[in-house]
C-alpha cells in the first residue's frame, strides 16, 4: 500500500455521485414499475391506461407484471457472478472496474425509459413482450454498473475510517437518488394541472427527465477516479464458477448474505407497497407518497453522525441488529395504517417516517462497509483480491430476495395491502436474528494485525 494514494473527501464525493446516477434510475424501477403497470381502482379511475393483463392470470396466482419483474431479477442475479467474474479479471489500462461503468451508463439510461414506453396504448401481449425484453436490459445494464461500482469500496478504501466514510457518502446519494425517484408524482401533476398533458404522457415526460439528469452523474466517477492511484490492480486469475464457489464457502460471508436477503425481501415488499399503503391504507393523495419518502429521507440524514458513532462504538453487527428491529415496528404500524389507528391518517404517515429514518440511516451506510470488511478479510486469508465477485455474490443473493418479493407481492396485494406490510415486517424480525451469527469480531481482528 506505500505506493497508493488515500482517497480525498472530494474523490469519494465524485465516487459518490456515480451512486446518485443509478439509484435515480432503480427509484422509477422500483417505486413506479408496479404503479405504471398494476393500477389500483383509484388510479385507473384517474386517467391509467392499463397496457397488460391485469390480476392473477397466471397459473391463477402470478401477475403478468409480477412474473416479469421476478424473473429479469433473476436473470439479473444470474449475470451478477459473470460481472464480477469479468470485472476481477478485466485487464483494461483504465483499471478493472471503471470499463464497465463507462460502457454500461448511457445504454442503462435509455433502457430505463423504455421500460415505460409500452408502444400500444391498451392492454395487448405486445405490450407484454416489450416490458419483458426491457425490464431484462435493465436488469442487465445496471449489473453491468453496479457490480463494478460496489467492488471499488473496498479498493478506494484502505482503513475502517475511509471504508465509513464512502460508505456514508454513497449511502446519502442513494437515498438522494431515490428521493428524486419518489418525487416523480409531483413533477407529473404539475405537467397534468399546468400544461393539460394526458396523465401517461406526463409520466413518461417525468422519467424521461429524470433518466437523462441521471446520466451526467453517471459518468462523474468515470472521469474523475483512477483506479491504479488507489489499488494494485492484478487481475484474478480465478474462474467464475471456482470463484464464486469459493466466496459462498466463506462462513461469516454466508451468514451475511441470508440476513441480507431477508431484508431486501422485505424492504422490497415495502418499497413497491408505499404508494399503495398512501392511497389505499392511510386514504391519502399518491403525491403523499414523495412526502414520506422525502421525510424519510430528511430525517435519515439527521441519524448519519450517530450511525457513524455508534458504528465505532458498538460494531456494525449491533447496529444492523437494531435496524431490523426499528423496521420491524415501522411495517407493522404501517399495516395497522388507517381503520386499525385511531390518529388522524397524517399522523399516522409522520410517524411511520419518524420511526422508519433511522434504521433507513443504518441500512444505507453499513452494510456495504460490511461486505468491504468480509473481501478484506479474505484478501488478508488468501493473498487474492477477489472484492468484485464478493460484491457480485451479495448482490446475486440480494436480488433473489427482491425477486421473489415482487412475485410475493403483487399476489399477495390481491388480498390485501395489510398483509403485505405485516409480512414485511415478520421477515425483518427473522433476518435480525440470523444476523447474530455474524463473527465481526474476527473479521476486524484480521483486518487489524494485516495493517
Amino acid at each position: 500500500m506505500e505506493n497508493l494514494k488515500s482517497i480525498t473527501k472530494g474523490k469519494m464525493w465524485c465516487y459518490a455521485l456515480g451512486q446518485l446516477g443509478w439509484s435515480m434510475l432503480s427509484g422509477l424501477i422500483g417505486s413506479w414499475l408496479v404503479y405504471f403497470y398494476q393500477p389500483a381502482k383509484t388510479e385507473i379511475d384517474a386517467g391509467m391506461t392499463l397496457f397488460i393483463p391485469q390480476g392473477t392470470v397466471v397459473f391463477g396466482v402470478l401477475t403478468i407484471i409480477g412474473l416479469i419483474t421476478a424473473a429479469g431479477r433473476i436473470f439479473d442475479a444470474i449475470t451478477d457472478p459473470l460481472i464480477g467474474s469479468l470485472s476481477d479479471n478485466c485487464r483494461s489500462k483504465l483499471g478493472r472496474r471503471i470499463p464497465f461503468l463507462k460502457f454500461s451508463a448511457l445504454p442503462l439510461a435509455i433502457v430505463t425509459l423504455l421500460v415505460f414506453c409500452a408502444p400500444v396504448r391498451t392492454v395487448s401481449q405486445i405490450n407484454t413482450v416489450w416490458l419483458c425484453v426491457f425490464v431484462t436490459l435493465y436488469y442487465f445494464l445496471i449489473t453491468c454498473y453496479c457490480t463494478p461500482y460496489t467492488s471499488l469500496i473496498a479498493e478506494l478504501a484502505h482503513t475502517q475510517e475511509e471504508k465509513l466514510q464512502i460508505s456514508t457518502c454513497i449511502s446519502l446519494t442513494f437515498i438522494v437518488g431515490t428521493a428524486i425517484a419518489y418525487v416523480a408524482p409531483v413533477i407529473w401533476n404539475i405537467f397534468m394541472s399546468s400544461f393539460g398533458m394526458e396523465r401517461i404522457n406526463a409520466m413518461r415526460l417525468t422519467f424521461g427527465i429524470i433518466s437523462g439528469i441521471s446520466i451526467v452523474f453517471l459518468f462523474i466517477p468515470v472521469f474523475t477516479i483512477n483506479e491504479k492511484d488507489y489499488v494494485n490492480i492484478v487481475p484474478s486469475k480465478t474462474n467464475m464458477f471456482s470463484s464464486l464457489l469459493k466466496t459462498f464457502k466463506n462462513h461469516d460471508f454466508k451468514i451475511f448474505v441470508i440476513q441480507d436477503l431477508v431484508y431486501w425481501f422485505a424492504l422490497t415488499l415495502f418499497q413497491t407497497g408505499l404508494a399503495f399503503f398512501v392511497t389505499q391504507l392511510f386514504k391519502l393523495p399518491e403525491e403523499f407518497a414523495t412526502y414520506m419518502f422525502v421525510g424519510l429521507t430528511a430525517v435519515s440524514l439527521l441519524f448519519y453522525p450517530v450511525v457513524n458513532l455508534m458504528a465505532r462504538k458498538i460494531g456494525k453487527k449491533a447496529c444492523v441488529f437494531v435496524a431490523f428491529m426499528a423496521f420491524c415496528l415501522t411495517f407493522f404500524l404501517t399495516g395497522l395504517a388507517g381503520d386499525f389507528l385511531v390518529v388522524k391518517p397524517e399522523v399516522q404517515a409522520v410517524i411511520v417516517v419518524v420511526l422508519g429514518a433511522f434504521p433507513m440511516a443504518i441500512f444505507g451506510i453499513l452494510p456495504q462497509a460490511m461486505v468491504a470488511d468480509i473481501a478484506q478479510c479474505e484478501t488478508v486469508e488468501t493473498g487474492e483480491n477477489r472484492s468484485g465477485m464478493f460484491f457480485a455474490a451479495r448482490t446475486f443473493a440480494f436480488k433473489f430476495g427482491q425477486s421473489v418479493a415482487m412475485l410475493t407481492f403483487t399476489s399477495l396485494a390481491t388480498l390485501g395491502y395489510r398483509l403485505v406490510a405485516i409480512t414485511a415486517s415478520i421477515f425483518c424480525l427473522i433476518g435480525g436474528f440470523c444476523l447474530l451469527r455474524y463473527n465481526e469480531k474476527r473479521i476486524l481482528e484480521k483486518i487489524e494485525n494485516d495493517n
